[in-house]
């Protein structure tokens, strides 16, 4: 825990000099030479002001760097006296926001927020030749007759392969075995300015009744390889093309994708997931 109180010298208006203790932010040393403040209890905004001018002052002379203050969206009232103070948004969530200020006169080493966001899209194939597509009510297909395999966001925590399981059940109600990320695909300026990494999966389904989605999915369907590939879309469009093309390899045999293995860190003792070509390997 950081410093909570420091002395301040006063002059009143007689001349006279006094040493006060005022109190500090709560905040806590993180692992990069500086300071997380993360406020819990309400405050009045000139309140806040005065400690954090004076937290600043004592965080300059300790030569800390960057200076995190988390706030909950409870005290949203603090957060224009927070930006007045010098201090930059640097992201946000359902909870709370969280802002930032650089210290040292020095070019800031304060990483971005997240600049990409993560999906998937789904390559389920029966009977050798039988792809699960779907057609969208909502998105740049809706009403343009395209089928188009099931695609989706990776919700927070959640890893590739199980977006791909997730999605598909959720879009056709088809429960499927995760087998190879396919491709994948880095995109720019796709959600809100961010980044967009697209992983193409195929799956093995378990189940065939479809179950569609009525919120999203106009229709559902099992259709011949062949007659989807034939579409408009996938013969002239560069993306849908070249996955088109990578699908009739991988029927063909002529075609390794990555297949998921399980590690954990000697550091933090967490597993996670490391894709990889599996043709040389023993699993």
């Amino acid at each position: 825990m950081a410093n909570s109180s420091l002395g301040v010298e006063l002059v009143h208006e007689n001349g006279t000099q006094q040493v006060a203790e005022v109190e500090l932010l709560p905040a806590t040393n993180d692992d990069h030479g500086g300071i997380i403040v993360d406020m819990k209890e309400p405050m009045e905004p000139a309140s806040f002001a005065t400690l954090l001018r004076a937290s600043m002052s004592q965080w300059r002379r300790q030569g800390k760097k960057g200076v995190w203050i988390k706030l909950p969206i409870e005290l949203v009232n603090l957060v224009e006296t927070t930006v007045k103070e010098g201090f930059s948004y640097h992201h946000a969530e359902p909870q709370y926001l969280m802002l930032v200020y650089w210290i040292p006169e020095t070019p800031s080493t304060i990483p971005a927020n997240a600049s990409h966001r993560v999906s998937i899209g789904a390559v389920v194939i029966k009977d050798g030749n039988q792809l699960l597509v779907v057609q969208e009510k909502f998105g740049i297909f809706k009403g343009m007759g395209v089928w188009k395999v099931p695609t989706g966001v990776t919700d927070e925590g959640e890893d590739i392969f199980q977006t791909a399981i997730r999605e598909v059940k959720e879009e056709t109600g088809i429960d499927t075995e995760f087998l190879e990320i396919l491709a994948f695909r880095q995109t720019h300026e796709a959600y809100f300015e961010k980044s967009e990494l697209l992983f193409v999966c195929m799956l093995r389904p378990v189940s065939f009744d479809i179950q569609k989605q009525d919120l999203e999915i106009e229709a559902a369907q099992w259709m011949p390889f062949e007659e989807y590939a034939a579409q408009p879309l996938n013969q002239k469009h560069g993306f849908f093309k070249c996955v088109t093309e990578i699908c009739e390899k991988k029927l063909d045999g002529n075609y390794t994708g990555f297949t998921h293995r399980t590690t954990k860190s000697s550091f933090t003792n967490r597993s996670s997931y490391l894709y990889l070509s599996g043709k040389d390997l023993n699993n």
